[in-house]
């Protein structure tokens, strides 16, 4: 159970640095990209104003691709991870090796003894 927890509280703190890395990602390079097809640098600044309240529907678009692009990565990696279980799982295990003379011996005892 302990190397559970622990596996759990390494996958969250990788996780949490994980996040930034794509927060990154997102605002630094996706964003600009896209961009130049919504005439803006950024989706942030995408907004509607209704009377005194302002929609900045930007954002909201800004954080779905942010978690598109982290399942996808997320995705990718568990699946990695699966082939490699199954390449351990694929492997034959080791057969037996033959009985020394020893046990062969013990073992012809042990049925006479069964037979008594």
């Amino acid at each position: 159970m302990r190397g559970n927890v622990m596996d759990l509280a390494v996958g969250v703190i990788i996780g949490g640095a994980f996040s930034a890395i794509t927060t990154s990602l997102i605002n630094d390079i996706i964003m600009p990209i896209l961009g130049i097809f919504t005439d803006s640098i950024s989706f942030a600044d995408l907004a509607v104003e209704i009377g005194p309240a302002v929609i900045t529907y930007g954002n909201f678009i800004q954080a779905v691709l942010n978690f598109l692009i982290m399942a996808l990565v997320v995705f990718c990696l568990v699946k990695a991870m699966n082939r490699l279980s199954h390449k351990k799982e694929q492997t034959p295990p080791p057969a037996p090796p033959a009985p020394s003379n020893e046990e062969k011996l013990l073992a012809e005892i042990r049925d006479l003894l069964k037979n008594r």
